[in-house]
C-alpha cells in the first residue's frame, strides 16, 4: 500500500512515492530539472502559468512511476503540498483565466494597506489575525480593479494546491487553512470573512467550497488518471500551504513545538493552542492543519530574509575560495562562544517583517583589529542568524508559545553544529533532526486524511529521526544573545 505525496512549489514540482506501512520513501522524483520560470512583466510582478505546474506534475508522477514500478491501483491516497498566497482564476470550465499571481509578487500591497485602513488595526487583528498585505486577497482586489473584464469571467478563486486538487479530481474546494492563509478567513465568526470581502468589493461566490485539511477532498478523475497514469477513484485526502506542511512533515502539530529551515531565508513557525495576534504584525498567525474552532490551533509564520544568505556572503566575500563550508564550521569552532564580542545583524536581504518591516540592511558590531580574525567573523556570521531567529521566537512567546521542541530537516544551516548548538542554546529547546521533505510530509498527510493511519502519532512513527541536540552554556549564549540585541535599534 503505497502513498503519493505532491510538492507544488515555484522552482519546481515534486513527487514522492511513500510505502504506508515503513514511512519509507519508494521513489522521488522533481521537475523541471532546472529552476522553473517566473515572468515579471514590471517590477515587483511574479507570475507563472498554472497548467505549467500541471505539466511538471505529470512528469514528475510519471518518473516516480517508472522508478518503483508500483502499480497504480496500490496507491490508495494523494496529499498535496503547495506554495501560499498564490491567486488562480478560473472560469466556469475550470480553465485558468490568467497567470497565477504568485507568493512573492508585491503590486497587491496599496489594496492590502487600503482595506487596512478601511477595517482598522483592532478589527483586522482580532478577526483576521493579521493585516490583509500583500496576501490572496489583496491579489484579487488588483484583479478587480486592473482587469475588471476578467474578473466578471471568474468562477473560482483558488490557491495553487486548489487548482492542482481541481485539475485532479474536477472538484473545486479549498480548507480553513488555505482561506487564513489568503487572509480571506475571520477567526471570531469562524467562517469566510463577510466584511473583508464587502470592503474589498470582492464576490463571496468566488470563494470555493471548506473542505477539511485531511478528509476525502474528491476523487482521481478518469481523464486525469490517463493523463498520470494512475488508478480513476484514488482519493485526494489532504492539502496544505509549504510552511504548515513543512510542520506536519516534521511531526510539528502540538504548542510549544516548532518547525524551522535555514536556507538562504529562514522559518521559524511556531504552533500554539489559542487563537491570538501580534499587536504590531511581526509575524503571521494562520490556521495550521489541525486547527478547529473547538481546538485551536495556529501556526505563527516568521520569515527572516537574511539567514544563509549572509552565510554564503562572507565565504564568497571574506574566505578564500578553496574553503568549504564544513572547513567554515571547523574554524568557527576554534571562537568561543559569543565570538569574543563581535554581534552581526544578518539583515542585508531587505527589508524585515520581524522588524516592522525597517531595511537596517547587515552591520557589524565591536570588531577589534589587533584580536579578531577570520574565525571570529564565520561564528559571528552564524551566532548572529540564530539569534535573529530567537528574536522572532520571542515574539511568538509574546502571543503565547512556550517553546520545548524545535524539529528541523538536516540540511542547509542546520547541517552545521555551531548553528544547532547556538539554537539550543538561546532558546533552551530540544532540537531534534529529521529525514523528510515536503512531498513525503504530503503523502504522510494523505495517509491521515484516508484513515490508513489512524492518528497523526501512527503517521509519523516511523519517521527517521537523525539526530538530537539538547541545550548546553545556556548562560553564556544568552550573555552574547543580550548583547546582540542591544544593537537593534527601535
Amino acid at each position: 500500500m503505497y502513498l503519493l505525496g505532491y510538492d507544488i512549489g515555484s522552482s519546481s514540482v515534486k513527487a514522492s512515492l511513500v510505502e504506508a506501512a515503513t514511512g519509507k520513501c519508494t521513489a522521488s522524483a522533481f521537475f523541471p530539472p532546472q529552476e522553473a520560470p517566473i515572468a515579471s512583466a514590471q517590477p515587483g510582478w511574479a507570475e507563472q502559468d498554472p497548467d505549467a505546474w500541471w505539466f511538471y506534475l505529470k512528469q514528475a508522477t510519471a518518473a516516480v512511476l517508472a522508478e518503483s514500478r508500483v502499480a497504480p491501483v496500490d496507491i490508495k491516497a494523494i496529499g498535496i503540498s503547495y506554495q501560499m498566497h498564490g491567486l488562480v482564476c478560473v472560469d466556469r470550465a475550470g480553465k485558468p483565466l490568467r497567470p497565477s499571481i504568485i507568493w512573492c509578487d508585491s503590486r497587491a500591497v496599496p489594496y492590502g494597506q487600503r482595506a487596512f485602513r478601511k477595517l482598522g488595526t483592532a478589527w483586522c487583528l482580532s478577526h483576521l489575525l493579521n493585516s490583509p498585505g500583500n496576501f490572496t486577497a489583496a491579489k484579487l482586489a488588483w484583479v478587480k480593479d486592473q482587469e475588471p473584464a476578467l474578473y466578471e469571467k471568474i468562477w473560482k478563486i483558488m490557491l495553487p494546491g486548489d487548482y492542482i486538487a481541481l485539475r485532479l479530481t474536477g472538484t473545486a474546494a479549498t480548507t480553513v487553512s488555505g482561506l487564513s492563509e489568503g487572509i480571506f478567513w475571520d477567526f471570531a465568526d469562524n467562517a469566510p470573512s463577510q466584511r473583508l470581502l464587502e470592503v474589498m468589493g470582492l464576490d463571496a461566490d468566488l470563494l470555493a467550497p471548506v473542505v477539511p485539511t485531511f478528509g476525502d477532498q474528491g476523487r482521481l478523475s478518469a481523464a486525469a488518471a490517463r493523463e498520470l497514469g494512475l488508478a480513476a477513484g484514488t482519493p485526494v485526502t489532504y492539502r496544505a500551504g509549504d510552511q504548515p506542511n513543512n510542520a506536519l512533515s516534521l511531526n510539528v502539530l502540538n504548542p510549544g513545538e516548532i518547525a524551522s529551515t535555514a536556507g538562504t531565508s529562514g522559518v521559524v513557525y511556531g504552533v500554539i493552542g489559542q487563537v491570538a495576534h501580534d499587536p504590531l504584525s511581526r509575524v503571521n498567525p494562520f490556521a495550521h492543519v489541525n486547527h478547529s474552532a473547538e481546538n485551536p490551533r495556529l501556526g505563527v509564520l516568521l520569515c527572516i530574509n537574511g539567514t544563509g544568505i549572509l552565510n554564503a556572503w562572507v565565504r564568497r566575500t571574506l574566505m578564500p575560495e578553496s574553503l568549504s563550508y564544513a572547513a567554515m564550521d571547523d574554524l568557527a569552532a576554534q571562537v568561543p562562544v559569543g565570538s569574543d564580542g563581535i554581534a552581526i545583524l544578518p539583515f542585508g536581504n531587505g527589508a524585515e517583517r520581524m522588524l516592522e518591516n525597517r531595511d537596517t540592511g547587515c552591520s557589524f558590531h565591536g570588531v577589534n583589529f589587533n584580536r579578531h580574525g577570520r574565525a571570529h567573523l564565520l561564528r559571528a556570521a552564524q551566532e548572529g542568524i540564530v539569534f535573529s531567529f530567537q528574536y522572532g521566537i520571542e515574539i511568538m512567546e509574546e502571543m503565547g508559545l512556550r517553546v520545548n521542541k524545535i524539529h528541523a530537516g538536516r540540511a542547509n544551516m542546520f547541517l552545521s553544529p555551531i548553528f544547532r548548538e547556538t539554537l539550543a542554546g538561546v532558546s533552551g529547546a530540544t532540537i531534534e533532526l529529521y529525514d523528510t521533505d515536503g512531498s513525503v510530509g504530503a503523502a504522510r498527510g494523505a495517509g491521515i486524511g484516508a484513515g490508513i493511519y489512524r492518528s497523526a502519532a501512527e503517521a509519523f512513527s516511523t519517521l527517521e529521526r537523525l539526530a538530537v541536540v539538547e541545550p548546553s552554556s545556556r548562560e553564556e549564549y544568552c550573555e552574547a544573545y543580550e548583547r546582540w540585541k542591544s544593537y537593534i535599534k527601535p
